[in-house]
Order: C-alpha cells, then sequence, then structure tokens
C-alpha cells in the first residue's frame, strides 16, 4: 500500500486513541501512519483545530484522511490539501456536502452545559457519561490510562460553533466505518453518496478493542478508493 493514513483524532481525545492502529498498520501491512494531534491547550475555535491538523499534514505522499467522531468536521478543509487522495471515516461525524455544520448537536450541548465549570470548561470526555458506558470502551486499564491522560477540558463554547463547509469537497474518494449504530444516520448518509460502507460490532472507542481489525478495513477501504 503506497497510501499513507492520516489517523485523526477527536479534539476531546487525543493520539492514543490511534496508537493501536497504528501499530497493527505498521506490524500487518507495512503501513507508516501519521497521528495528528490536537491543539494544545484545547480551543473554543474549530478554526485553531483545523489550523493544528492542517500544519501536521505531509507534504508529500498520497494520503488517506482517517478521522474519528469530531474529527470528521475537519475533512472538508483539509481535502483541498494537494497530497490528500481520500478518506476513511471511522465512526466519525460526516459533514453535508456543502453549508455549515454544528460542532455539536443541541441535545448533546444541553447534556454538557450543566456539566459545564465556572470558567466554561467542560469535564473531560470520559466524565460525559455514565461509569458503566465508559468502562465498556476499554480492553483494558491500560488501555484507558492512556487516553485519558491526553483528554483536555474543552471550551463549552467549541460546542457551539459551526463549521463552514465548502462545496465539492466530497468529490473526494470516501469510504465509512461504523462501530455498532452510535452513527447509524452518518452511516446511512455515506451509503446514500455511493460509497462503500462498512460496519462493525462494537462501541466508540473499538479502534482499541481489535486494533488489527480496524486496521485491515482501513487498508481494505483505502486500497478501493
Amino acid at each position: 500500500m503506497s497510501l499513507t493514513p492520516v489517523l485523526l483524532p477527536s479534539p476531546f481525545l487525543g493520539s492514543a486513541v490511534w496508537a493501536p492502529v497504528a501499530a497493527a498498520l505498521r506490524a500487518g501491512f507495512g503501513v507508516s501512519a501519521v497521528i495528528a494531534e490536537p491543539p494544545v491547550p484545547a480551543t473554543a475555535d474549530p478554526a485553531g483545530v483545523l489550523a493544528r491538523l492542517q500544519e501536521q499534514l505531509p507534504q508529500s505522499g498520497d494520503l488517506v484522511l482517517v478521522p474519528h467522531s469530531n474529527a470528521g468536521l475537519y475533512v472538508p478543509a483539509l481535502a483541498g490539501a494537494p497530497s490528500v487522495r481520500g478518506a476513511v471515516f471511522v465512526d466519525a461525524v460526516l459533514p453535508p456536502p456543502e453549508g455549515e455544520q454544528a460542532v455539536a448537536p443541541e441535545g448533546l450541548r444541553e447534556l454538557l452545559r450543566a456539566q459545564t465549570d465556572g470558567e466554561g470548561l467542560l469535564p473531560v470526555w470520559t466524565r460525559w457519561w455514565p461509569a458503566a458506558d465508559v468502562a465498556v470502551l476499554f480492553p483494558d486499564a491500560q488501555a484507558r490510562a492512556a487516553v485519558e491522560a491526553q483528554q483536555q477540558r474543552v471550551p463549552f463554547d467549541y460546542l457551539t460553533a459551526r463549521v463552514k463547509v465548502a462545496g465539492g469537497w466530497d468529490r473526494l474518494p470516501a469510504a465509512y466505518v461504523a462501530f455498532g449504530d452510535t452513527y447509524a444516520e452518518e452511516r446511512e448518509d455515506a451509503r446514500g453518496r455511493g460509497w462503500a460502507v462498512e460496519t462493525m460490532a462494537g462501541d466508540h472507542l473499538h479502534m482499541l478493542v481489535e486494533p488489527g481489525r480496524v486496521a485491515a478495513a482501513i487498508v481494505r477501504l483505502a486500497r478501493a478508493l
């Protein structure tokens, strides 16, 4: 595989969510992936997130963007880079063909508004949900510790922002991998656009649970692009 996957984590998490897949790509397929890092400290401005991702894109080679979760928002802007050849969304937000995309749906904003502190900061991502729901996301304590060590307290205002989506971005060859039904609407949207779509039984951080299988799906779909 001559393509280089660029693994994009959610700004709420960090590169640790993708590290096992990067290792599996290297060991199983001889593929050297790039794992992008979100901005530190966290920003309320999507433009700051985008700028940080843009500066980490390799300047040469044939790149396949692989966003997870909220990082899907940034694919339309990143798709314009000359070296980007395609995208494989992995349980990720799928922007519309053009217009605007809210960073977070209204229901999530209302859920988290009450959890925001006096400085306008959200709790870290694993504190958003009931403890039992979070526990099943991780294969072991070591994986959880690695992810939690990189979490940032993102400003609540980030959730209220909107990202502009330039028309024509989805002419980029793309595919979609869903973990269970968390992003069922996005999965069906991708299918409606004529993309290749695969579903794995699992939760939102399934790349930590079966990194080899996720790596294989990325390679398979990227080659088909």
